[in-house]
């Protein structure tokens, strides 16, 4: 019998999670066995899962799983050094040149577990079977708009903290009431470039703007094809970089472009890959956080502030959480055959990057 196990977060601000109840009864139909920690942070409450049917575990319980339990998580685990010896369903951020990439391999060879990356989770044309990726826009775009509007207020480094919303229309109208905060100080509204419009990720920052009836110019491929420069995101007062730092993708905002003349004032890295050396912002050097949301890049005038918060759906927890689940449900009913189609693609992808650790 398969046996997944869905381990509590132990990121304080991360409240998403990967099965809803209503996958975890789809599941359970389907003769798996589904454990859910007990969680302190997760949008999606307990009842549910205990109603499907699943086993409740205590928070932080998943190291002593049985040795078959398939353990599924999203974000980080706890930077302990242990080994680690099951199998792991999560976002690694260990293929891509990352700093912490080695050490979580390492982990894994150690123990004798997989990383099964939900990033490589993708069908025999390559494309991911499920992603974040238009709620992570939408609140990039967000906190772009948040951070803009603390600018027009003199705050000197953006909202001290970025809090969790209960839903769109509750975020829309905190939105609609900082733009009116900005505007009454004298400001014009801001004009937005989202890089990638044509993606997910894009569409979903395009959307945000446009629900908010800001000027969005949206580029995608056929505009940045040239490779550079880019004078044109200079012009615009929030970029939105909806780009996935790779090889062969061009530098949107170089560094001279901090002293050069800008209207630009906020750019927010939704793709958040500082640690790689094809980032297309290369301004900033870590990324940012829900508590600590802002990188003041220069006072200016103007000033330079960029957000780089690596979570962004959890801005938007249950909507976002309940749209990836939908995605990624299909595939979560192949793990009784984990070693063949996109489970089997990203066991390879693990096999060949953690090959020389």
């Amino acid at each position: 019998m398969t046996h997944l196990w869905v381990r509590a977060e132990s990121r304080p601000s991360e409240q998403r999670v990967g099965l809803t109840p209503a996958g975890a009864r789809a599941l359970i139909a389907r003769r798996f066995r589904v454990t859910v920690e007990r969680s302190g942070t997760r949008a999606i409450g307990l009842a549910g899962y205990h109603d499907a049917g699943c086993e409740i575990a205590p928070e932080g319980s998943w190291p002593d799983a049985p040795g078959d339990a398939i353990v599924f998580g999203l974000k980080e685990l706890p930077d302990d050094g242990t080994p680690l010896r099951h199998r792991h369903v999560m976002f690694g951020h260990a293929y891509k040149g990352q700093p912490d990439g080695p050490r979580l391999l390492a982990r894994f060879r150690a123990g004798g577990g997989t990383l099964y990356d939900l990033e490589y989770l993708v069908d025999g044309a390559g494309r991911r079977v499920a992603a974040f990726g238009y709620w992570a826009g939408y609140a990039g775009a967000a906190v772009g708009l948040k951070v803009w509007a603390a600018q027009q207020a003199g705050t000197l480094q953006g909202p001290a903290r970025i809090g969790v919303y209960d839903g769109r229309d509750s975020l829309l109208d905190d939105l609609r009431g900082d733009l009116v905060a900005g505007l009454s100080n004298g400001a014009e509204a801001p004009r937005v470039i989202v890089i990638g419009a044509l993606g997910r990720v894009g569409t979903g920052a395009g959307d945000l703007a446009g629900a908010l009836g800001l000027s969005v110019t949206r580029w995608d491929m056929a505009e940045t094809a040239h490779g550079g420069p880019f004078p044109e995101i200079l012009d615009h007062e929030i970029f939105v970089n909806c780009i996935l730092a790779r090889p062969g993708v061009p530098v949107f905002v170089p560094r001279e472009a901090i002293t050069a003349p800008r209207r630009l004032t906020v750019i927010a890295d939704v793709s958040c890959d500082p640690g790689s050396a094809y980032n297309p912002v290369p301004v900033y050097d870590h990324a940012t956080s829900f508590d600590d949301p802002v990188i003041r890049v220069t006072a200016g005038p103007p000033p330079l502030d960029v957000t780089a918060i690596d979570n962004l759906p959890s801005l938007l927890p249950v909507e976002s959480s309940e749209d990836y689940a939908a995605q990624l449900l299909p595939s979560l009913e192949r793990l009784d055959r984990i070693g063949a189609g996109v489970w089997g693609r990203a066991k390879a992808a693990f096999d060949e990057h953690s090959r020389d650790i």
